[in-house]
C-alpha cells in the first residue's frame, strides 16, 4: 500500500502550492513546476489518492458509453468539493464537441463561478487546448486526467478522425492568471483507460 501510494505521488504533479493531510497527497511543490504563489487559488482540500483513481473509473464508464454510440472513447465527470459527488458527466459528442469542452460549458450554465473554481473535473485523457481553454474560462479550479496527451497520440497515431495535439494542458494553465491544479497521468488507471482506445483506434 506504501509502495502504491509513494508511485502514485512520484507519477503525479500539481500546479501551486500543495497540501498535505493524513491521507491526502503532497507535502511541496514538485521541482519543475511553474509556481504561481500570487494567482487565485482554488479553494478547500485535494482529493485523495483513492478519490482520484474512483473519479477517472466512473469517467472511463462514461467514455465506454460514448463508444458504444459511435463516438470517440473519451469522458469526464465533474466532482464536487466534497471529492465524492459526480454532479455532471459527459461523453466525447465529436471533432468540436470534446467531452471536457462540453461539460465545461454545461456547468458554467448551471452553477456560478465561485462554485466551480471549488470543483474537479475529471477526464479519461488529457485535455486538448480547446478543452483546457474552456475549463478555464468556466473557471473550474481542479483537473485530473488519466493519461497523457503525448500518450493518447501514440495511440491515435496520425488518426484523421483524431489529429491529437501536443499542447499540454498545464502550459496552458500556466498562460493564465489562475493557480488551476492539475492532476496526471495516473498510472494506476492507465491501462483500462487505454485499453478502450487501443480497441477503438487498432
Amino acid at each position: 500500500m506504501v509502495a502504491d501510494r509513494r508511485s502514485f505521488i512520484r507519477n503525479t504533479v500539481l500546479l501551486g502550492p500543495l497540501l498535505i493531510a493524513p491521507g491526502a497527497l503532497f507535502s511541496r511543490a514538485v521541482a519543475g513546476e511553474k509556481f504561481m504563489p500570487d494567482l487565485p487559488q482554488p479553494p478547500g482540500s485535494d482529493p485523495t489518492a483513492q478519490q482520484i483513481i474512483a473519479n477517472l473509473r466512473r469517467a472511463n464508464e462514461v467514455a465506454r458509453g460514448a463508444m458504444v454510440k459511435g463516438h470517440h472513447p473519451f469522458g469526464a465527470v465533474l466532482v464536487a468539493a466534497d471529492h465524492e459527488t459526480v454532479l455532471m458527466e459527459q461523453g466525447n459528442i465529436n471533432a468540436v464537441n470534446h467531452a471536457e469542452s462540453t461539460l465545461a460549458r454545461l456547468a458554467a450554465e448551471k452553477y456560478r463561478p465561485e462554485e466551480l473554481w471549488a470543483m474537479t473535473l475529471y477526464s479519461t485523457a488529457e485535455p486538448c487546448a480547446m478543452c483546457a481553454g474552456t475549463q478555464y474560462w468556466a473557471n473550474i479550479g481542479r483537473l485530473v486526467f488519466g493519461i497523457s496527451e503525448a500518450r493518447l497520440l501514440e495511440l491515435t497515431g496520425s488518426s484523421e478522425e483524431n489529429p491529437t495535439m501536443d499542447v499540454p494542458s498545464r502550459y496552458v494553465f500556466q498562460h493564465s492568471q489562475k493557480a488551476i491544479r492539475v492532476w496526471g497521468p495516473v498510472p494506476e488507471v492507465e491501462e483500462e483507460i487505454v485499453a478502450l482506445h487501443r480497441d477503438f483506434w487498432s
